[in-house]
């Protein structure tokens, strides 16, 4: 997302794959900005087991950040390479519908509960304004924002967002972009890459400590998707975008998650 070229390679592979019948939905999140945009209105971050507590001032940062800057941007990258994007969050259609997380912190054998402010997690999904979308030859374009049913605003784990929507739309595949070629079983070695994991054997590699950090929501929102509906999911690296036209041809680039 922060790498021009990157992006650019990213959302031409998209729309190729667009043109060739698939039919895709986009779920994106925008950590980098979020912490520029904090920096810059002087809104301190603090962090809790590694998530950011985001007060009501922050949240109005982190939304206009992700709608209004990297949601545009990306919608206009598609625009001006010819796909047809059409930018939204979870609020549009009340397409996903927020809760309050609550959040356990352990420390020293001891369980507490801590608030995070507005960060949520997913309530609900009605996937009708996606269908409609998808069935008139439209790209989604969706940022991890979404409002409770008071229509408060909270902000949702991008990776754990677009599982609840894979799962909503019974989508064939989950495809997760990271910036490494998928499960490792040491992450200094990309040849010990995992190529195929079933779903029962997730929380075996939690406990052994290969899937760890920000790999843990990532494989949390293929589980989301697997037990929703979704027939595969897969994580791949995002910055070799070949990886994601191997898709055409049924390659299983990356780590396949399969039930």
């Amino acid at each position: 997302m922060t790498d021009d070229a990157v992006k650019t390679g990213v959302v031409q592979s998209i729309i190729r794959l667009h043109r060739k019948g698939l039919r895709v939905v986009i779920v994106h999140g925008g950590g980098p900005y979020i912490k520029k945009s904090l920096a810059k209105a002087a809104i301190a971050s603090e962090f809790v087991d590694g998530q950011r507590k985001t007060t009501a001032e922050a949240m109005d940062v982190v939304e206009e950040t992700l709608k209004g800057q990297v949601n545009a941007e990306l919608v206009g990258c598609f625009i001006r390479r010819g796909g047809r994007a059409v930018g939204l969050s979870g609020k549009d259609g009340q397409t996903v519908i927020a809760k309050k997380r609550v959040h356990v912190s352990r420390r020293n054998g001891a369980e507490t509960e801590v608030d995070l402010g507005r960060v949520g997690d997913v309530s609900a999904t009605e996937p009708a304004l996606l269908h409609l979308l998808i069935d008139h030859g439209y790209i989604p374009v969706m940022t991890c924002v979404a409002a409770d049913v008071n229509g408060d605003s909270y902000n949702i784990n991008g990776d754990i967002f677009a599982g609840h929507v894979a799962g909503a739309l019974q989508a064939d595949r989950l495809v997760v972009l990271t910036d490494v070629d998928g499960l490792l079983r040491d992450i200094d070695r990309p040849e010990s890459l995992i190529s195929r994991v079933s779903r029962n054997e997730i929380e075996r590699l939690k406990a052994e400590g290969i899937i760890a950090g920000g790999m843990i929501p990532k494989t949390d929102a293929c589980l989301t998707a697997l037990e929703a509906g979704t027939l595969t999911a897969q994580i791949m690296n995002g910055t070799k975008p070949e990886c994601i036209e191997s898709l055409l041809n049924g390659s299983a680039a990356g780590t396949l998650i399969e039930k």
